[in-house]
């Protein structure tokens, strides 16, 4: 199957019942395949009329208790943006599909890259966190899309599946019965027989609790800065707070969170980070050299936002290099140098429409 097509497999066995979305190469065949699994399903899928609407279908959705998901590439991303705001800002369940292709602006629709990196994590105002999964393959497609809607009902926040057009529309075997399949989560409630207030955190978790809009009970949303009640303020220490905490609940986590793929190599001076697609020839990289008597290790990243830093920071601790590896001019290597300074960084990358190769990559090191 296709890695979108997977996906829309990992969002039907998360309980995902809404979806809606504009056609957009290479990221349509997730509308597609929704549209054949929902309905029968007792869900809903719709196609606006434009990614501004799609996305206000779904924060609606979710808003009355369903879990959503929206699927676009770089076009549509950038249109989502002040919705992804309000979802961040009001704590709003989702996820999000961007499946890359070569920008800028429509740039090469039939062509994939990785330059939306950044983009996923700093495009809201107020630039307060998010998550980005990252797939290499359709395994990880369907196994990462389950972890991502479990992530979003956790932490109320939108999560991101940072596919490819590589990884979305490559047709490769999957073997259902040998991936991981993660229990789904459920947003808390609060607890019976106490007032509610829609933005009250549960101590524990820093997370508010939910009730859905359109039951017994009120529940205000608001996209300006808000208190506890969901009421508008304009009072600097609730700001400040709530700020502080929608921060928290997701960095704290951060390690946590982590999901990657680590071969680590005894004596080995240099460490490869990637991910996405690229880290599919970084493995036989690996293996050629380990074969020619030349180990180096490597560590394939899975959740690229938050950044792992205590991971990050165990596997640089013994080696001498380390080269980032990204399709893309220099994103992500930008927070490892952030990370790990002041240890030696060397990046290659290349934003052209091509794959890097395991050649390309054996010649960086």
């Amino acid at each position: 199957m296709e890695g979108n097509e997977a996906v829309a497999w990992g969002a039907l066995h998360a309980g995902c019942r809404f979806f809606a979305g504009y056609p957009i190469t290479p990221a349509t065949s997730v509308l597609n395949t929704m549209l054949r699994f929902l309905p029968p399903a007792g869900g809903i899928v719709l196609q606006g009329e434009d990614e501004i609407a799609s996305m206000g279908y779904c924060l609606g959705a979710s808003m009355a208790g369903l879990k959503a998901m929206t699927a676009t590439s770089g076009p549509g991303i950038s249109l989502y943006s002040e919705q992804i705001s309000y979802a961040i800002g009001s704590e709003i369940p989702l996820v999000i599909v961007n499946v890359q292709r070569l920008g800028p602006s429509t740039g090469s629709a039939t062509r994939g890259a990785d330059g939306d990196v950044n983009f996923m994590r700093w495009q809201s105002s107020g630039g307060l966190p998010v998550i980005v999964l990252a797939p290499v393959d359709a395994g990880d497609c369907y196994t990462l899309t389950i972890h991502a809607f479990n992530l979003a009902e956790r932490f109320r926040v939108p999560v991101f599946l940072a596919s490819n057009k590589e990884i979305g529309l490559t047709r490769e075997s999957v073997d259902f019965s040998a991936l991981e399949r993660p229990a789904p989560v459920e947003r808390a409630a609060p607890a019976e027989g106490r007032p509610f207030l829609p933005f009250e955190p549960d101590p524990a978790t820093g997370v508010p609790y939910f009730l859905p809009i359109g039951g017994r009970t009120l529940v205000r949303q608001t996209s300006s800065t808000h208190g506890r009640h969901g009421y508008i303020t304009t009072d600097p220490g609730e700001i400040e707070a709530a700020g502080r905490r929608m921060q928290a609940k997701i960095e704290t986590h951060a390690d946590e969170i982590a999901f990657y793929e680590a071969h680590v190599e005894p004596g080995a001076g240099t460490l490869i980070i990637t991910y996405g697609v690229t880290a599919r020839a970084a493995r036989v990289a690996r293996r050629q050299l380990q074969e020619a008597g030349r180990p180096v290790s490597l560590l394939i990243l899975k959740t690229l936002w938050p950044a792992p830093a205590g991971l990050l920071k165990k596997l640089a601790a013994d080696v001498e290099r380390i080269l980032v590896v990204e399709m893309n001019l220099g994103q992500y290597v930008w927070e490892i140098e952030r990370q790990l300074r002041p240890k030696k960084i060397d990046f290659f990358g290349q934003m052209n429409g091509k794959l890097i190769t395991p050649g390309q990559i054996k010649e960086a090191i």
